[in-house]
C-alpha cells in the first residue's frame, strides 16, 4: 500500500449472526453429545481385561477433544473479519486471518463495478471467501455487496453492509462511474 495513498472508505465485518453462533455452539454440543454416548456404549461393551482403560478416562479423552475442537473452531469465527479499503491506488481486500495482507485490485483492471442484492447460498455456497458460478466472493453477512468485472474477465463480488457508499468511493479514487443496481447478476 502507498504511504501517499488516500483512504476514501473502509469498512470491517465480522461474523455476527446470532443464527450462526447458535448453530455452531448447537453443532458442538450435539457432536459431544454422539460423541460421548457412542463411546460408552462401545466401552460397556468391551470386554473386561486388566489393560482396557477406564470408561471415565476415555469419556474424559473424548471430551476434552471435543471442547478443543469446538474452541479452536470458535476461535477461529471470532477472530475472522473482512476488512474493505478504497485507496487512490485501489480497492483493496483483506480476510484476515486466511490472508497475511491485503489483496490489492488497481482501478485500471477494472471493467465494470455495481452495486447488487445476490443469493450467498444459492450464487456462492456461503459466506467466506467462495467461488461459485457468479465468481468469487468476499462476504461475511448479509445479501448485498458491490459486483466487480475486471478487464481479465474475472467477477468478485464484495459483500458490504454499505455497498452503496462502497460504490461511490470506488468513483471518486478511480474517477469511473459504475453500473446502476443490477439487482442480481
Amino acid at each position: 500500500m502507498n504511504e501517499q495513498s488516500f483512504l476514501f472508505f473502509k469498512e470491517v465485518q465480522r461474523f455476527r449472526q446470532k443464527w450462526l453462533w447458535y448453530f455452531l455452539i448447537g453443532m458442538f454440543v450435539v457432536t459431544f453429545a454422539l460423541v460421548t454416548y457412542g463411546a460408552s456404549i462401545r466401552l460397556a461393551q468391551a470386554p473386561a481385561c486388566a489393560k482396557r482403560p477406564s470408561n471415565t478416562g476415555v469419556l474424559a479423552a473424548v471430551g476434552l477433544a471435543e471442547l478443543i475442537t469446538a474452541l479452536v473452531v470458535l476461535g477461529l469465527f471470532a477472530m475472522t473479519y473482512l476488512t474493505t479499503e478504497v485507496r487512490t491506488d485501489g480497492l483493496y481486500i483483506r480476510f484476515v486471518p486466511f490472508h497475511l495482507s491485503s489483496r490489492r485490485i488497481p482501478f485500471d483492471t477494472l471493467k465494470t463495478y455495481a452495486v447488487r442484492t445476490y443469493s450467498p447460498l444459492r450464487e456462492y455456497g456461503g459466506w467466506g471467501i467462495r467461488w461459485g458460478r457468479s465468481g468469487r466472493a468476499y462476504n461475511v453477512s448479509g445479501n448485498r455487496g458491490v459486483q466487480l468485472e475486471l478487464v481479465s474477465g474475472k467477477r468478485i463480488l464484495i459483500g458490504s453492509q454499505r455497498p452503496e457508499e462502497l460504490a461511490n468511493a470506488i468513483e471518486r479514487a478511480s474517477g469511473r462511474p459504475g453500473a446502476t443496481d443490477t439487482g442480481g447478476q
